[in-house]
């Protein structure tokens, strides 16, 4: 089994709301920039696909809380290599507030050639390697959620990629989604309820100048869909997260 990799991060003022809630934004961050530093470490990073003129892909994200963080002072990230099965690598994390484990995330990655656009097997892409092995399931392992929305959206919001929302691809980071999707949510709604779980399906990279339409239903009292689409109608990114109250 892969050792666990670990990073804290000292929570900044600016990572959190005036009810001292984490921002998402600011946990998706958070678990992207350790993913990379880990992918890095273990030798099929940034650095190593970038010569083979490959990128990594988030796919997907399922994320759990037994207790959303408030008013952290240190947020301590886990990450564990899973493995892969031929076209996506598994990831997962666990996410502690001052060393209480608070909750836990399962994601699926994809490597992606720059210039065809499609996807390479992992194997092929990275063989042999010691630590990228076939994955195995346990049964801990989070369950990804299916995302089903229909075409009846209560609010709905344009947005335009800039400058600074892209990451080192030259696509949106995609921290900046979630900021996208939850903008619709009504202000009193967002300083009353925190997020509890939540699943995120990356459909569709965005570039700059990119328009960007979030929309925005309510499954229920508690529980919230959210699609981002382009210009042309295609899906961007879909979410559904259950909230519960402060």
């Amino acid at each position: 089994m892969v050792n666990w990799y670990s990073q804290d991060f000292i929570v900044k003022y600016t990572e959190m709301d005036h009810n001292l809630v984490l921002k998402p934004f600011s946990l998706l961050n958070y678990l992207q920039d350790l993913a990379s530093q880990n992918a890095e470490d273990l030798g099929f990073g940034y650095s190593f696909i970038c010569e083979k003129n490959l990128a990594w892909f988030l796919i997907k994200y399922r994320i759990e809380f037994t207790d959303y963080p408030v008013n952290p002072n240190k947020i301590t990230v886990k990450t564990q290599p899973r493995g892969y099965n031929k076209l996506f690598a598994y990831r997962d994390f666990e996410i502690f507030n001052d060393d209480k484990l608070v909750g836990k995330a399962a994601s699926m990655w994809s490597l992606v050639d720059v210039n065809s656009r499609s996807m390479i097997p992992i194997e092929s892409a990275i063989p042999n390697h010691p630590v990228m092995r076939p994955f195995e399931k346990r049964d801990t392992d989070l369950q990804y959620g299916k995302i089903r929305i229909g075409d009846d959206f209560e609010i709905e919001k344009v947005f335009e990629v800039r400058y600074n929302d892209l990451d080192v691809n030259k696509h949106t980071n995609n921290g900046n989604y979630i900021i996208w999707a939850f903008e619709p949510l009504d202000y009193k709604f967002k300083e009353t309820h925190k997020i509890k779980t939540m699943d995120i399906v990356f459909k569709k990279e965005t570039k700059y100048g990119d328009k960007i339409i979030s929309q925005l239903s309510f499954k229920d009292e508690l529980t919230t869909l959210h699609r981002l689409k382009n210009e042309n109608g295609d899906d961007i990114c879909l979410f559904e997260c259950v909230w519960k109250e402060i």
